[in-house]
């Protein structure tokens, strides 16, 4: 039956498949290549990834999981508490805490601090310890 609550859990599951698939291809392709360069390219390459990273495609992914997860769980809410709503809120949770709050309590201030980093001033030394 389509109806808001289904529509809003089929945009539900597709950006949260979305952040999900991102997270799994940088895991398995990009951090294992990453680790292979020396550490100025390294830094070089994560300081492009993280410009590329912040784009409208990302950003409606990464944002849009964040208010349709619990949009979603409200959706599916009764009295009975159902096992979809159940699965729902603990998904909103996790995500809220352990991706976005992960993110912008601990990945962004971390990216703030290697944008500022000059890669090309810095000693070896410098670049090992960044």
């Amino acid at each position: 039956m389509i109806n808001f609550a289904n529509i809003t859990l089929g945009f539900t599951a597709l950006t949260t498949a979305l952040i999900a698939g991102l997270f799994y291809a940088y895991s398995c392709s990009v951090n294992p290549g990453l680790g292979k360069l020396p550490d100025k390219e390294y830094l070089a390459a994560m300081q492009s990834i993280n410009v590329a990273i912040l784009n409208p495609v990302f950003m409606l992914s990464f944002i849009g999981t964040l208010v349709l997860l619990p949009l979603a769980a409200c959706q599916f809410y009764s009295q009975s508490l159902s096992t979809r709503f159940i699965f729902l809120i603990v998904a909103a949770l996790i995500f809220i805490t352990g991706t976005f709050g992960v993110t912008i309590f601990g990945n962004v201030p971390l990216n703030n601090a290697l944008a500022a980093f000059d890669i090309n001033s810095a000693s070896i030394q410098e670049i090992a310890t960044q």
